[in-house]
Order: structure tokens, then C-alpha cells, then sequence
């Protein structure tokens, strides 16, 4: 029979379903962090057993996967000493003589607009291991960033 008059099923023309990206490396968590992937997972959980609809479910099957694996692997970090930028500090710095404020979090807990930058993050990683006053390239330039305070916020 001639390709031209087969009919393809409407499944053939469906985008794919993958599972939701894990990000590599360890998965660094703050107190905060870990209590935001507990909450995710009972509102997942809640939101199966109100949901009808097959796709939904597939869905929210798939996100709580994605949680469940993420609380599974979640690492608590240790509270820093905050003498240097490192996971759980926050830093206050002038970003090419802009001032900016971040605290390094997991990658889960990340919201650079509110502040909460990956500790993956290259802007992150720039900094992670220097002391206040240091200078440090960051894109093309060579003094990009200094480092100005360093603090321990209260979990």
C-alpha cells in the first residue's frame, strides 16, 4: 500500500513527554529549601487526589517524581561561618559598581529576582571562597565584583 494513503494516527503527531530535567552535582539545600520541597510534594499529593482528568494526572505524576527525587537526594548543608562566600551566606557586593544582595541557595530554592541565587550560578561560583574587600572577574571584566559584607542569615 502506498505511504501517501495511510492514515498516521493522531499519536504520531504528539510532541513527546520527558521527565523534568535533574540538575547535576549534589543537590546543596538550605533548612528553607528542604521545607519548600516538603511542601511541594503534599501539594502535589493533594492535587492527585482532586484531579480527574488522565493528562493531569500524567502531569502531576511526572512533577512528583521530579520532588520525590529531589527531597530523596537533598543534602542539608552545614551552617557557614560566614567568613567567606559560601553556600548559605549572604553577600552584599558591587556588581560592576552596581550594589546587589544575594543569598547562595540551592538550586531548587533559586529566585534571582527575589534575591536567591544558585550556588551553580555563574555569578555564584565567581564568588564562592572570597573574603570581604576581594575583587574578582566576572564576565570580561577583571575587578567586576567586590565583595562588601558577609553575613549568616537566621534560618
Amino acid at each position: 500500500m502506498s505511504v501517501a494513503f495511510r492514515r498516521e494516527s493522531d499519536e504520531e503527531h504528539l510532541e513527546p513527554k520527558f521527565e523534568l530535567p535533574i540538575p547535576s552535582g549534589p543537590n546543596l539545600v538550605t533548612g528553607r529549601g528542604l521545607a519548600l520541597i516538603r511542601e511541594r510534594i503534599s501539594e502535589l499529593e493533594a492535587q492527585l487526589g482532586r484531579v480527574d482528568d488522565p493528562e493531569a494526572i500524567k502531569k502531576l505524576q511526572r512533577d512528583l517524581r521530579y520532588w520525590n527525587t529531589r527531597q530523596v537526594t537533598a543534602e542539608l548543608a552545614p551552617l557557614p561561618l560566614g567568613d567567606k562566600v559560601e553556600f548559605g551566606t549572604q553577600v552584599r557586593i558591587l556588581l560592576n559598581g552596581k550594589p546587589k544582595t544575594f543569598l547562595i541557595v540551592g538550586d531548587d530554592e533559586a529566585d534571582p529576582a527575589a534575591g536567591r541565587l544558585s550556588f551553580n550560578a555563574p555569578l555564584s561560583r565567581a564568588m564562592l571562597g572570597a573574603e570581604v574587600g576581594e575583587t574578582l572577574p566576572f564576565g570580561n571584566a577583571t575587578d567586576a565584583i567586590e565583595i562588601v559584607e558577609i553575613t549568616v542569615p537566621p534560618e
